[in-house]
């Protein structure tokens, strides 16, 4: 063992290069530090640490992967609503009192199957999406576009149940009082399944955009 072994121990700072003094985390990593919030950052440079992006210590493939077998599971939801919904508007053609309805309700039930048909196609259009390309190593790709399917997918689901509902008020109460009733369900439906989760991921930005600051002053 050379002499500077004993003045240098392993893991100190050498004061030449700096890479043996490497602090470790609480995975065990060298160099990486973690915040409050047990994101995994690397040093700034500074005395701070910047938090990387993801969150996670996960390969690019590993987080595709994980968000994959989430967004099965939002879709298994999200199908079975669809199937549901989509299989009593074709039951409704063979009634014996379809007929007596107006043309204007039938056009709607049109546009209506129309609308449930496109947000079924959409919701399974993932699934399809996954078989087609498996094995071609596109799963990160994959995930983006089949999350972007189950948005569209989401979205006609909710014109589609809107022109059911009017279809069945218009039976029910004047025809004005079904259009702002239909109004109201729609602004409801927008309220908790698009305008909650952008004000969520405007509100997190913003957290780390203030976080970000903070760690550029001190």
């Amino acid at each position: 063992m050379r002499d500077d072994d004993h003045d240098h121990p392993r893991g100190a700072p050498d004061g030449r290069d700096g890479n043996a003094g490497a602090s470790h985390g609480r995975g065990g990593n060298p160099g990486v530090s973690h915040g409050r919030d047990g994101r995994a950052g690397v040093p700034d440079g500074r005395g701070g640490s910047t938090s990387v992006s993801h969150g996670r210590d996960e390969t690019e493939e590993e987080r595709a992967d994980r968000k994959w077998r989430d967004l099965l599971q939002e879709l298994r939801v999200a199908q079975t609503g669809v199937q549901i919904l989509f299989g009593f508007l074709l039951t409704v053609a063979f009634q014996p009192r379809f007929t007596d309805l107006s043309g204007t309700d039938q056009a709607i039930y049109t546009v209506t199957v129309m609308l449930g048909a496109a947000a079924t196609g959409a919701l399974v259009g993932p699934v399809a999406l996954h078989r087609m390309v498996a094995g071609r190593r596109l799963k990160p790709q994959t995930v983006d576009w089949a999350s972007r399917l189950t948005l569209l997918g989401l979205a006609l689901l909710v014109c589609t149940m809107a022109s059911a509902l009017l279809l069945i008020l218009r039976l029910v109460v004047t025809d004005t009082d079904a259009v702002w009733l239909v109004a109201l369900m729609v602004a409801w439906f927008v309220l908790w399944w698009f305008a909650l989760p952008v004000w969520l991921r405007m509100r997190d930005r913003d957290m780390r955009d203030r976080d970000m600051g903070d760690r550029d002053r001190s």
